[in-house]
């Protein structure tokens, strides 16, 4: 019997996801558990409800001001998202 090198859970753990297809869905909702972390909690009080689709997150903003003023940076936020996440999960953030 060859002997195989040994592999980690975590990688292990990563290999099932990438076979049943779950990562990607689990990643979508890390992106939504970490809004508060990547926005500040002045921003996420004003945040009613977020989902994550096929890449698109959709925020729903209570302030229309701050809609306006968060509509302005989406590329920053997809980027900041991303990066914690550490690879291209979302791809547009529709603000409602």
């Amino acid at each position: 019997m060859k002997r195989v090198e040994a592999k980690s859970v975590g990688e292990i753990i990563n290999e099932v996801l990438r076979h049943e297809h779950l990562k990607t869905k689990l990643d979508e909702h890390r992106a939504i558990a970490i809004w508060p972390e990547v926005v500040g909690p002045g921003i996420n009080r004003y945040t009613v409800s977020r989902t994550v689709k096929d890449g698109v997150m959709h925020v729903k903003i209570s302030s229309a001001p701050l809609r306006n003023q968060l509509m302005m940076s989406r590329s920053a936020l997809i980027k900041q998202i991303n990066d914690f996440l550490g690879g291209d999960v979302i791809k547009e953030i529709i603000f409602n």
